[in-house]
């Protein structure tokens, strides 16, 4: 085995995943994409590194992971910001970060945000299995959640260090307002319930992961009380159950939901949405899209 791997020490009281851009095209076999909750953390880190924008990296849940690394190797720090220490000394996220062979890399508790993501030059080169090394935590595929002992091979670095502008990094408060486009059941509501729906706010409950997250707020009412079928969803869907309570899909979302989904995130709102905590209070914002879309 080569040395250029990480041994993971612990892992805290999270879940502790290998995450990449997961695996589209599989919804017909029943497969989510799965992949990184927060798509542009993961992708700001693998440009730092001069990785691939999908290269393979640890999507840390509310800190606690301890790694060594068992070589020199460079790695970048994005995401939820959780404080981080280098053998004890404190480092920086959004900046390459030099870790000498038998360092030891922690993460404390973010300060805010839900999702730390830990990347390495050359990414984790563990199996893919359809094309990717994400796990999905609904169907099961992928790696195994890691566990303390566990030994992480790195690839090998194809290209030059890239550089990434401060104003390109993920800013650094709390995810609190979330674009929203209407969902392919929008007509199912009332217009009250798509007003009530962008004026107010809604509390992250602590009924989450990344399946999907529940929301708690002022109950959306529908204008029709049928039965509706089985049929596909997407990541950001924001599905209402019978309760009235918004659901937001997750990146491990299932393929075919059988609740009316009242509106869909936009790309970034879905990135801002993978680091939702519970007790944290968010509003949506009506985003009106270039191009209308009948699709989502």
């Amino acid at each position: 085995m080569s040395d250029r791997i990480l041994t993971v020490l612990a892992v805290g009281g999270g879940l502790t995943l290998i995450e990449d851009l997961g695996r589209p095209g599989f919804a017909a076999l029943g497969v989510s994409p799965s992949g990184a909750a927060d798509r542009g953390a993961l992708i700001a880190a693998n440009r730092l590194l001069g990785n691939d924008d999908g290269a393979a990296a640890l999507e840390v849940t509310m800190g606690g992971l301890t790694v060594r690394a068992e070589s020199d190797l460079l790695l970048a720090l994005t995401g939820a910001s959780a404080p981080a220490t280098v053998d004890g000394a404190a480092v920086p996220s959004h900046q390459v970060l030099a870790v000498a062979a038998g360092s030891v890399v922690r993460l404390g508790i973010p300060r805010w945000g839900l999702r730390t993501y830990l990347a390495v030059v050359g990414g984790l080169a563990v199996p893919e299995v359809l094309g990717s090394r994400s796990t999905d935590v609904l169907s099961g595929l992928g790696p195994e959640p890691l566990r303390s002992g566990d030994v992480l091979p790195v690839g090998w670095a194809r290209s030059a260090l890239a550089t990434i502008d401060a104003g390109q990094a993920p800013p650094t408060g709390p995810a609190f307002m979330l674009d929203a486009m209407p969902g392919p059941r929008r007509d199912w509501f009332t217009q009250d319930a798509w007003r009530t729906l962008f004026a107010g706010r809604y509390r992250v409950t602590d009924v989450g992961d990344r399946v999907g997250v529940r929301l708690r707020g002022a109950p959306l009412s529908r204008a029709r009380d049928d039965e509706l079928p089985s049929e596909p969803v997407v990541a950001g869907a924001v599905q209402v159950p019978p309760d009235g309570q918004p659901l937001i899909f997750g990146p491990d979302h299932p393929v075919t939901g059988g609740y009316p989904v009242i509106a869909v995130l936009t790309e970034s709102a879905r990135d801002a949405a993978g680091q939702l905590r519970p007790g944290q209070d968010v509003r949506f914002r009506h985003h009106v899209s270039p191009v209308a879309r009948t699709d989502v």
